[in-house]
């Protein structure tokens, strides 16, 4: 009988899903020595996992799973991570702040607070460019989105071009050389809102440089929902401070929590929101789970399986 391990700090409400669910033959336990299978946060089953001597499969309820990918950690066991529950919550995030920069609703309040009646002009989504940054299946969504918007879609990806939203791909080929380079800059050229949503690969490390901020119109803005590594935060700084970027909406850091003195909260134009975007929901994750499990007890292969070399 799969004897399971929960966790979490929402344990309580996990074990209750589950539970209602009535998955066949499964024990919740609390002994991390007799655990099989185990549900939970990344850190807490890294902290565990020298108790978790019979751990055959892991279920992650992140889509980041960093700790658990180290290479210096063990890798003998099945890891699965959350994909497929984040596209709504991280698509209400961007296009809140898209809405929100073209409707000037910023200026709009400044001007009630000073009692001026201002009829600036808004602007719209429709026809504007937007670039994704990976197009897995967070990237799918916000594209689909989109294309609601009447918007152009743009997508930089390893390989993959699945999403039929997507008006054109662009792909690397092997690291930052001068093609891939140039790529990169083709992509970025011409874009109104670029969205970062980039697992934390070597690949992807800073890959949003000086250089690519440079490929930026001036106007365009810049968010990120994926990773902290992927930004040159030095670079960030600086093209906001010299109006070479319109704007920047920043959801994950290097280091978080970001710390006092850094420049980012006194950057013009910059926007933090402090790794809120899009939350793991007890019952969508449980959901994830309840399938993967009955393919777990049926022997089929499960869903979202982690490359541990790949990180993702």
């Amino acid at each position: 009988m799969p004897k399971l391990l929960i966790l979490t700090s929402d344990k309580t409400e996990y074990q209750r899903f589950i539970e209602s669910a009535q998955l066949p033959d499964l024990e919740v336990i609390s002994d991390p020595a007799q655990a099989d299978l185990v549900l939970g946060e990344p850190k807490s089953i890294l902290y565990m996992l020298p108790l978790l001597s019979h751990l055959k499969w892991a279920q992650s309820i992140y889509a980041g799973v960093e700790p658990l990918v180290d290479p210096s950690q063990r890798r003998d066991y099945i890891l699965t991570n959350a994909r497929g529950v984040f596209g709504e919550w991280m698509s209400e995030y961007v296009f809140g702040y898209l809405l929100f920069l073209e409707k000037k609703m910023l200026d709009r309040m400044r001007a009630q607070q000073a009692r001026e009646w201002k009829r600036d002009e808004s602007g719209t989504l429709r026809g504007k460019t937007l670039g994704l940054l990976g197009v897995g299946s967070i990237g799918a969504h916000l594209a689909g989105t989109a294309k609601h918007f009447g918007m152009h879609v743009r997508g930089y990806t390893l390989a993959s071009e699945a999403t039929d939203e997507v008006d054109e791909y662009f792909h690397p080929t092997t690291g930052k050389s001068n093609g891939d380079i140039s790529t990169l800059h083709q992509f970025a050229s011409g874009l109104d809102y670029l969205v970062s949503v980039l697992p934390r690969t070597k690949e992807t490390n800073q890959l949003v440089d000086e250089a690519f901020l440079e490929a930026l119109p001036n106007h365009a803005v810049f968010i990120n929902v994926g990773r902290g590594n992927s930004v040159d935060e030095a670079a960030l700084v600086e093209a906001l401070n010299e109006g070479r970027l319109g704007a920047a909406v920043l959801d994950v850091f290097a280091q978080e929590p970001v710390s006092p003195e850094h420049p980012f909260w006194s950057t013009p134009n910059l926007y933090m929101t402090y790794h809120t975007s899009a939350i793991s929901y007890p019952d969508d994750i449980t959901k994830l789970f309840v399938e993967n499990y009955r393919l777990y007890r049926q022997g089929k292969p499960l869903k979202y399986i982690v490359d541990f070399e790949r990180g993702y």
